[in-house]
């Protein structure tokens, strides 16, 4: 069977950013996210125990780190590794369009 990342994409999730898992292995997820302006809510922070290597392929977001004083901007085909722990925040999804991830969750062992 084929999937295609770019089929069934909604114009809007509503309230909640669409998770689908695509792969699941012992220490391995792999997931696609959309998102259609949600952002993490005020004070939030993920502090994941697994790394993740994320890739935007289509639309526009900014994350936030809590290490570094500056937002990062993502646009199509920018992709970042993200240490376990490393304490991270979606600022913002563009609103005008969807936002489409591919997210790899892996273990750190």
């Amino acid at each position: 069977m084929t999937d295609n990342l770019f089929a069934d994409i909604p114009r809007s999730t509503g309230n909640n950013e669409q998770f689908s898992n695509l792969l699941e292995r012992p220490g391995l997820r792999i997931e696609r996210i959309v998102s259609t302006g949600q952002c993490s809510p005020p004070g939030f922070w993920y502090d994941q125990p697994e790394g993740e290597w994320v890739t935007l392929l289509q639309g526009k977001a900014t994350l936030r780190f809590e290490d570094t004083p500056a937002p990062l901007t993502l646009n199509p085909g920018d992709c970042i590794d993200i240490a376990p722990h490393r304490r991270h925040r979606v600022e913002w999804t563009d609103p005008e369009q969807p936002t489409l991830w591919l997210a790899v969750h892996y273990s750190a062992a």
